[in-house]
């Protein structure tokens, strides 16, 4: 796939807090999960870009306009002794796919991994999402077959924390 000239890759900022939500809302509605999303450009604001962000975003622009945006944070493989890059969200908007806007973003960070010494770079795809998965393996990434996601959230992570 050949990466489109007019496209810019830049860091997110606070600015752009509305417009990462409005792609947050867009990727849930594509994973049929839009009643999932419930946060809202102030929790955006603050989780992104306040004192205590853990989490950094990206917006990918094509001709000075927004069509994509990637949320990662490090992790850590005690396996490796080394940090990690985990992408939480990588989207690009349906009319501007297939411009190298995804595999632009998702270089993007594979190269910051690579210059500040990462072990991994790693994420999840919902496991119906054939065209994600096929875009993954086109780059060189495997599935973690052997791995399950296991969480805790909400009303059931207020109940086990407290015992």
């Amino acid at each position: 796939m050949s990466v489109d000239a007019g496209l810019h890759i830049r860091p997110a900022t606070a600015e752009d807090a509305g417009l990462i939500l409005h792609f947050i809302r867009e990727l849930a509605i594509y994973e049929k999960a839009e009643s999932s999303v419930q946060t809202d450009e102030t929790g955006i604001r603050e989780s992104l870009f306040g004192a205590d962000a853990k989490a950094q975003a990206l917006v990918c622009e094509r001709d000075g306009q927004a069509i994509g945006y990637a949320v990662y944070f490090h992790n850590y493989s005690t396996w490796l002794g080394r940090n990690g890059i985990y992408l939480e969200d990588l989207y690009v908007s349906p009319e501007h796919r297939g411009c190298g806007a995804g595999k632009a973003l998702l270089q993007h960070i594979a190269r910051l991994a690579v210059a500040q010494g990462c072990g991994r770079f790693e994420w999840s795809v919902l496991d119906w999402n054939t065209p994600a998965i096929d875009f993954y393996r086109a780059a060189g990434a495997l599935p973690q077959d052997e791995w399950t996601v296991y969480r805790l959230q909400g009303e059931a992570l207020c109940r086990f924390a407290e015992g």
